[in-house]
């Protein structure tokens, strides 16, 4: 038998605890960097989270991960699935116990916007956008979510 097989009820409990995250993509190199959790996820254990913290951290994992695959000439931004609402360029995000995900940010002409949403609710699709024109270097509001986590 395996060495790495063997796992205690202790170890078997910690990992069940842990955030995961597993993704698989056509395109091999698509996956590089994929599905790593940031340590601000691992200090609350999930179980201890409310459905809008779990669901905030998660979504920061995904827009990292979708910044990692955008060119300096493009930024994230949010569609509103099942609406006609349009897009928001994400420029803050945040969540209120123990249900509520809000996004912050500005539609394509610059309008500011704020989307207050239900965990139960929750449909986002992300998106790039061109910089804005009056940036050297595109935003990148995944990196400030992550490193807020870190600090918690």
């Amino acid at each position: 038998m395996n060495d790495d097989a063997i796992r205690t009820a202790a170890e078997a409990t910690e990992n069940a605890a842990l955030p995961r995250c597993h993704e698989v993509h056509a395109d091999a190199e698509g996956c590089d960097d994929r599905g790593e959790v940031t340590a601000g996820m691992k200090l609350t254990p999930v179980a201890e989270k409310s459905a809008a913290q779990w669901a905030y951290e998660r979504l920061i994992l995904y827009i990292q991960n979708f910044e990692k695959t955008l060119d300096n000439e493009h930024e994230v931004a949010m569609g509103f699935t099942g609406a006609e609402a349009g897009v928001i360029r994400i420029e803050g995000m945040g969540y209120f116990d123990p249900d509520i995900v809000t996004f912050y940010g500005s539609e394509p002409s610059g309008v500011k916007t704020q989307l207050i949403q239900h965990v139960s609710q929750l449909n986002v699709l992300l998106r790039a956008l061109p910089k804005q024109a009056d940036r050297a270097k595109p935003a990148r509001i995944g990196f400030r979510l992550a490193q807020d986590l870190e600090k918690a």
